[in-house]
């Protein structure tokens, strides 16, 4: 048996943990990651060579679904149904094309080391490691910086518009965290474009007959059958008409849960229920209080709106991040000269300056807002301003790279940023947290695997710019296909659960139980007020910066709105048809439970790391690490009776992933 086919067993872990400090949390054991033993940096070619493969002619008898047509969904589906695999693409939006793949902007990563900077593999993965602050996988990283490579010559092949040099190379810029160049772009939309590449691949399966496409159509539960992942139950969101889809494996590719602050750069309609309801089945989830807060998203300019927008990171290339130095300073920008702004990150990390990583942008930018130096009608932003780099490359060169960003802030604000800063403050972003998976990307569940955001790899406690669409469209086109055969080439001959087996009933149950539970309710306030509350909950408690007290405080408050969501919740219309409150209801339902478990992980970790800024673990305002005791990734499992008519008691076990480091050893993050 090889290393990629061990069961996916815990042992006793030879170093147990600290005590709990949440209270109530049990500890559990040490988990196998099934990262090949020797040097990291080889990890992924012996991987590779390790994998089974399936005979072309078996390929047809095996079925997977994939949840979700984002990058990693859309590339996994498209590459396995390439291969010869059946496959069924499911997504809640009307196409894949709108995925929310398709917001990120700025551009992705890749060690190509085209430019003559002195970019290599190696300060990929030292970059990509320290960003993360020696909370993530050193092979991981590896495995990303290598198949960067394939990842940009692939989209570019399938019809990604790259920005190019004068000459005809792929153009680069630089993103935050680093000081070379290697993020590739298109303009301010380079989510957009590989997205729409991807959904071409898709459609040309679809086309071919290799992909059923399953579009507005929800996840409900996961089918489980001898303790493995064999099909999903579904709603459609037209009909409401609820149906089983067995598989032989499942991708959930479904995105991060950021949205479970109600404020944030992500669109409304992402969710965490299909990750989490997962999670209720025994999947560990990871890390989930590594939430990143990005530096550069529009200011909250009313009680009423229901997202923020995020002004891509690669405007940081150019504009010049600053306060007034008086606090309380009402005058307008123009008014106030050079010798009385605070060019804050450039004072405080020199050696990065405005391209400083997120997590320590968004607490600096904090910390101005904080203390009075906030601009704006609301004085919650700070500023970031071309006016620099217009004077010194003109204006048509800065409209040339970041047109579409400037022109949406000019709709949004009303406010030209030619010719005032634009403002700009911390908001909640992207979730490094998520299913826990193995180096296979296989989940705590066999035959679950997770892709992309969704899951809980590669970026350790705070994700580099520009390491998204990487990471998501490494795993879907370079890692689940060949993942999944091998898994698969285990399988062969084996039978699909038939549709009115006990595992697919029981799962059937389950979702329809849910379904109904909401219905019954009949309260007098809707989803959207709870979602709302809880998201005000958890940036007090949970936000960029956290505390003991803070945090205890949020989750009692969670325990309670949960309780008073299940008394009051009003859920209008029936379960059949098109209910759009019924879908918030059960994603809120879900919500109201990651919460909980969000903060009890963040309470638990009883250090610094990245985003996970504990204030009782500070140094001159920097997060300080505890490697002694935390030098482990948590995998959460949760204890809870799975009837949804009820509001259940959450019990949780703290399972550890050791983390280790050959070529990178672990130092204090120093970006000054």
């Amino acid at each position: 048996m090889t290393n990629s086919t061990l069961p996916n067993t815990a042992t006793a872990m030879t170093t147990p943990p600290p005590p709990s400090a949440a209270p109530g949390v049990m500890v559990g054991s040490q988990l196998n990651a099934r990262i090949p033993d020797g040097d990291p940096e080889t990890a992924w070619l012996r991987r590779r060579q390790e994998y089974r493969v399936v005979n072309p002619a078996n390929r047809k008898k095996f079925t997977v679904a994939v949840v979700g047509t984002g990058l990693a969904g859309a590339g996994a589906a498209a590459a396995l149904a390439e291969l010869g695999f059946e496959v069924h693409a499911f997504c809640y939006q009307d196409s894949p094309r709108r995925a929310h793949s398709i917001a990120a902007q700025g551009g992705i990563n890749a060690a190509r080391a085209r430019k003559v900077d002195n970019d290599s593999l190696y300060r990929f993965v030292v970059d990509t490691v320290k960003g993360g602050d020696f909370r993530g996988r050193e092979a991981e990283a590896y495995r990303l910086g290598q198949e960067s490579v394939r990842v940009i010559d692939h989209m570019n092949a399938i019809g990604a518009p790259f920005a190019r040099e004068y000459g005809g190379a792929l153009a680069t810029r630089s993103f935050g965290g680093v000081q070379v160049s290697r993020t590739y772009y298109t303009r301010g939309q380079t989510g957009q474009q590989l997205q729409l590449s991807a959904y071409q691949q898709l459609m040309r399966q679809v086309q071919a007959g290799t992909v059923k496409l399953h579009p507005r159509t929800e996840m409900l539960d996961l089918i489980m059958e001898d303790g493995a992942a064999r099909g999903v139950i579904v709603r459609d969101l037209v009909t409401g008409e609820i149906h089983a889809q067995v598989a032989d494996a499942v991708i959930l590719a479904t995105g991060g849960y950021g949205t479970v602050y109600y404020l944030s750069t992500l669109a409304v309609g992402c969710n965490a229920s299909a990750a989490w309801r997962a999670h209720r089945l025994g999947a560990y989830l990871g890390n989930p209080s590594m939430v990143q807060f990005h530096p550069t998203c529009l200011p909250v300019m009313t009680p009423w709106q229901s997202k923020t927008i995020l002004m891509s990171e690669s405007l940081r290339n150019d504009g010049r991040m600053w306060v007034p130095l008086k606090p309380g300073d009402e005058r307008a920008p123009g008014d106030i000269p050079e010798a009385e702004r605070d060019y804050y990150l450039e004072r405080k990390y020199p050696a990065y300056g405005n391209l400083s990583p997120r997590d320590i942008s968004s607490r600096a930018g904090k910390e101005q807002i904080d203390s009075g130096h906030g601009v704006g009608p609301m004085h919650n932003a700070t500023y970031l301003d071309l006016a620099d780099a217009i004077k010194r490359l003109g204006a048509n060169t800065i409209w040339e790279r970041y047109s579409n960003l400037l022109e949406m802030y000019r709709i949004a604000v009303g406010e030209d940023p030619m010719q005032v800063p634009i403002r700009i403050a911390p908001n909640t972003h992207y979730t490094m947290g998520g299913l826990w998976v193995d180096y296979n990307l296989m989940s705590s569940i066999p035959g679950l695997f997770v892709g992309g955001e969704a899951n809980s790899s590669y970026h350790g406690a705070n994700r580099l710019g520009a390491n998204s669409l990487l990471s998501a469209s490494v795993d879907g086109w370079f890692v689940l296909p060949y993942a999944v055969m091998d898994y698969l080439a285990g399988r062969l001959g084996q039978a699909r659960p038939a549709l009115d087996s006990t595992a697919v009933l029981s799962a059937f149950e389950r979702a329809q139980a849910r379904t109904e539970a909401l219905l019954q309710v009949r309260g007098t306030r809707t989803p959207a007020e709870f979602h709302k509350q809880l998201g005000n909950y958890l940036w007090e408690g949970c936000g960029l910066n956290r505390s003991d007290k803070s945090l205890k405080t949020a989750i009692g408050q969670i325990r309670a709105l949960r309780s008073e969501f299940w008394q009051d919740v009003l859920v209008t219309g029936k379960g059949l048809g098109v209910n759009q409150t019924l879908e918030k209801a059960g994603r809120v339902a879900d919500f109201l439970e990651l919460a909980e478990l969000l903060c009890v992980d963040a309470l638990d970790r009883d250090e610094s790391c990245g985003a996970h800024f504990r204030i009782e673990h500070q140094a001159a305002g920097e997060a300080v690490r505890d490697d002694d005791h935390w030098m482990f990734a948590s995998a959460w499992a949760t204890t809870a009776p799975l009837d949804f008519a009820t509001n259940p008691t959450l019990r949780f076990t703290r399972h550890a992933e050791p983390l280790h480091y050959t070529n990178i050893q672990p130092a204090r993050r120093n970006y000054q």
